[in-house]
């Protein structure tokens, strides 16, 4: 989110910078320029009183003139800035350099057009720092209320477009420093902001994991934040007791319905002496108050399994697989199904006992329905961040839409009705795997059967 934020905040502050500092950087511009030009314009003000009394008695005209041939020669070479002063014919009264020449058409001539018109030059266009351009001023000279000649000063810009330049780094230098302040400010403010977020995030992310316990600090971050973050911990409470509730319910019910129903199924066994051996509802009863009594068992398992925490730790499970592949094959083999493993040494971070018991129920569950002959393989491997186990059968394997709803609670295909067990068996693997920060895994194993995957992380998960 803060790297969509961000940018955002420093596009427009750049706008605004730009928007501010371009119209300033035109002023600064127009401001050296017109300075430059009233420089100029007092300059062929005073040549123009120079040259209107040239030729004006009592002095003799050589004289004049020579005073202004001699201000207009002083002025280039000080300068450098070409000057002339031209009579309406365009035949130069006084010009320095003194190769300069009246040009036909131009700037120059426009200049020297307009001042014959009685007029000073309008403000001329402006030169930018990139272009190689000249300003031209002209001033018109009179004598008796008529223009009898023009001065036109023809100026290098070389000097004005640095002192532009020059000010233009100033603004760019000012717009940069104050970038750098309003990225800061940026970093700063949606750090502020965005903070709460992440760990809201981060503490969201826990919950879904299963670590309930985990709260989101409400120090700091914007008043609507902090407050969300309050209502998010008393919503986490909330839910926490509400499923704490249902883990004691389901755990004090099941544990209470265990003593009558031992006493019932006590009850039965001395009906059973009382009857005819062999009778096949009294057997019937039996087996099903058995089962109820395996169904409280995995109740009760399932919600120990559900609030346990575990105790994490670095655990080899290759050897905690090949223990538990050895302690089922007596099982197996009593069942006619070889149970082999391949379980090269490699850790990860597991408790060894909710890991044990969730290998416990995925071997039951694939020797259960492994027909006799066939062979259930144990596989122990890492790929980097995960070790996994698999457990592949050669059974009967389960249909796409089974292997949606395997795992489910109470769930059992249709076709296993007649095998022993509650359905709870592969959900209470699930959630001691969820506990340990593991998962399990269905798939087919062709070309006929199951194959489970658990799997546990590879790095410590404060890491």
């Amino acid at each position: 989110m803060r790297t969509r934020l961000l940018p955002l905040l420093i596009v427009l502050m750049a706008a605004v910078l730009l928007a501010l500092g371009v119209p300033l950087a035109v002023s600064v511009a127009a401001a050296q320029q017109q300075k430059v030009v009233v420089d100029r314009i007092d300059d062929t003000a005073f040549f123009a009183a120079l040259a209107q009394f040239v030729n004006a008695p009592p002095e003799p005209p050589g004289r004049r003139l020579e005073t202004l041939s001699r201000e207009l020669d002083s002025y280039y070479e000080v300068y450098g800035i070409r000057v002339g002063v031209f009579y309406a014919d365009d035949t130069p009264m006084a010009h320095a350099p003194a190769e300069w020449r009246l040009p036909r058409e131009g700037e120059v001539r426009d200049a020297f057009d307009e001042a014959l018109l009685s007029r000073r030059s309008d403000d001329p266009r402006q030169v930018w720092p990139w272009q190689d351009g000249r300003l031209v001023v002209a001033s018109p000279v009179i004598r008796d209320g008529d223009v009898v000649a023009a001065v036109v000063t023809d100026s290098p810009t070389g000097q004005m477009r640095s002192k532009i330049l020059y000010g233009w780094l100033v603004i760019a230098a000012g717009e940069t420093a104050a970038m750098l302040l309003a990225v800061g400010a940026a970093l700063r403010l949606t750090g502020w902001v965005l903070r709460p977020v992440r760990v809201l995030d981060a503490t969201t992310h826990e919950i879904a994991t299963g670590r309930l316990k985990s709260r989101v600090a409400v120090a700091s971050g914007p008043p609507e934040l902090r407050r969300l973050a309050r209502s998010f911990n008393e919503m986490v409470d909330n839910v926490e007791d509400v499923l704490e509730q249902q883990r004691a319910f389901v755990a004090d019910a099941s544990h209470q319905l265990r003593n009558p129903l031992a006493a019932l199924l006590l009850r039965i066994e001395l009906l059973a002496l009382e009857l005819p051996e062999g009778n096949e509802e009294i057997a019937s009863v039996q087996a099903e108050g058995k089962r109820l009594a395996r169904v409280l068992d995995d109740l009760l398992d399932l919600a120990l399994a559900e609030h346990a925490e575990a105790d994490l730790g670095l655990t080899d499970i290759g050897a905690l697989a090949a223990e538990r592949v050895a302690a089922w094959a007596p099982t197996a083999g009593a069942k006619g199904v070889r149970l082999v493993g391949d379980c090269p040494a490699t850790t990860a971070w597991a408790d060894p006992v909710t890991l044990s018991s969730a290998l416990d129920a995925v071997i039951d569950n694939a020797v259960k329905f492994t027909p006799e002959g066939e062979c259930v393989e144990v596989t122990v491997a890492s790929n980097g961040d995960t070790s996994t186990v698999v457990v592949a059968d050669r059974g009967p394997g389960l249909t796409d839409e089974e292997l949606t709803r395997v795992g489910d609670r109470f769930w059992r295909s249709g076709r296993h009705q007649n095998v022993k067990g509650s359905g709870l068996g592969l959900s209470i693997t699930r959630a001691l795997l969820a506990a340990a920060g593991g998962s399990i895994a269905f798939e087919r194993h062709e070309p006929h059967g199951l194959k489970v995957t658990l799997a546990v992380p590879r790095n410590s998960p404060t890491a």
